[in-house]
């Protein structure tokens, strides 16, 4: 493989709604964007030859440490050998990891250590995404207010990373070895900005983290990491806020164009949605479309991961099937909401998040399929990364980004298999998008 030329960034998504999170902010910002699904040939990555960006969508944010060391570290080498200025390893704005689940300092000893770098610079904070870091405590919204992570109403209860520590130099400390320093919110803004920064730098071995609490403090730490940036690639981790981040420095020095318009798709008459988010923002959603014109289907996933599983799969399929010939938008869910969810018995079952995400693709390729739909969505950030596989999708690219809530896009898919190429798909994670996020991808629109 040769170097990609004029390519700004490569990047590794640790779920796939975070990968086209990163995807979305680099297109609708003049830096065209393909994300592949598994690392391409040679063929497939010369169609998408005039991208200036290129993301790999993984799943480990939902591993564990041992899964990293083997699928990691090539994974990142095949990055490295693109050739861009920075290679960014992506993780979820909220930070949610452990250390047997996701662990974040895990990949950040994998890629640091590939990059032969020092330290590996760290910045979380999106405040298009309402998610701020000051003084190295992560702070993210829920319903209008602002709240510290670790007392957040959802992620200080995840099911499976639960946040119960908000200062992330601790919350990686118990990841890894490697010490987190700090380029806080003072650092950045001080007149001696850079001489201050070059020293925490200078002999740090591990991570250095950069606040970001606002507009401003996004375009310091941006323009930091582009001056900091070493030749050869650039291994970096963090949200899409380094994305955010990096392009005011990238308008800054003339690299890009800046915002981008894209067309509005025009509205479907169906579509279909498999949800297995048990997030309450997911629930209201859901809710809301089933008032809006939606079929709710609930699924057991219990039953579906039984000794009788094919016989649910069948019945959900033909459920789906029966309300698209009605004429109807579909909806099957899992869990309608965290007083629905069944996670500790799913646990009791070897491998069976993975698997039931699996499930969830399955039926929604076969919905897409039977019904030639032109449209889809899969909720759930680790559902999605799992489902989409099951539609022998290739490679996504922005179709419509969505500006009043960023990080779910509409996006197109390619690939060789002809029911899924070219079908308008949409990821959302758990607890992105508005209560009417489902008939706004129905509808085409963007707000």
């Amino acid at each position: 493989m040769t170097a990609q030329t004029n390519l700004l960034l490569s990047y590794y998504g640790d779920d796939l709604t975070g990968s086209t999170d990163v995807m979305e902010a680099l297109a609708s910002n003049g830096v065209e964007t393909v994300l592949f699904m598994d690392v391409p040939d040679t063929a497939l990555l010369k169609r998408f030859g005039h991208c200036r960006a290129i993301g790999l969508a993984g799943t480990s944010r939902s591993e564990t440490p041992g899964w990293m060391d083997e699928n990691l570290t090539p994974a990142f080498r095949w990055l490295q050998g693109l050739g861009a200025d920075i290679c960014h390893y992506k993780v979820c704005s909220t930070f949610d990891s452990s250390p047997k689940t996701g662990n974040i300092g895990k990949a950040v000893e994998i890629g640091k250590a590939l990059f032969e770098q020092p330290y590996v610079p760290v910045l979380v904070g999106a405040p298009q995404l309402k998610r701020y870091t000051a003084f190295g405590h992560l702070f993210a919204a829920y319903q209008g207010e602002v709240y510290r992570i670790d007392r957040h109403p959802v992620m200080s209860r995840h099911p499976v990373t639960p946040m119960a520590e908000a200062d992330l130099r601790l919350h990686l400390g118990a990841q890894t070895a490697l010490k987190t320093r700090l380029a806080d919110l003072s650092m950045l803004a001080a007149i001696d900005a850079d001489g201050q920064i070059d020293d925490l730098c200078r002999d740090a071995d591990g991570m250095v983290l950069f606040d970001v609490d606002g507009p401003e403090s996004q375009s310091h730490a941006g323009r930091q990491l582009w001056r900091l940036k070493r030749w050869g690639g650039w291994f970096a981790t963090g949200s899409s806020g380094v994305e955010y981040a990096l392009l005011t420095a990238w308008r800054a020095a003339g690299l890009t164009e800046g915002k981008k318009s894209f067309p509005l798709p025009g509205k479907s008459d169906r579509i279909a949605v498999v949800s297995g988010s048990v997030s309450p923002t997911t629930e209201r959603q859901i809710r809301h479309a089933t008032q809006n014109g939606f079929t709710g289907i609930n699924l057991d996933p219990l039953e579906l991961l039984g000794e009788n599983g094919s016989t649910a799969l069948d019945r959900a399929i033909t459920s789906g099937l029966d309300s698209l010939k009605n004429g109807d938008s579909v909806i099957l869910n899992t869990a309608l909401g965290p007083s629905a969810d069944r996670g500790g018995d799913i646990d009791r079952i070897p491998g069976s998040r993975h698997r039931l995400g699996r499930l969830l693709g399955t039926i929604l390729r076969r919905l897409v399929e039977e019904q030639q739909l032109s449209r889809a969505v899969i909720a759930g950030g680790d559902t999605s990364s799992h489902a989409l596989k099951e539609l022998h999708v290739q490679a996504l690219t922005t179709l419509l980004p969505l500006p009043q809530t960023p990080g779910s896009p509409l996006c197109t898919a390619h690939g060789t298999y002809a029911a899924t190429n070219g079908l308008q798909i949409a990821l959302k994670g758990g607890q992105v998008g508005s209560d009417g996020y489902f008939a706004q991808i129905r509808d085409g629109l963007q707000e």
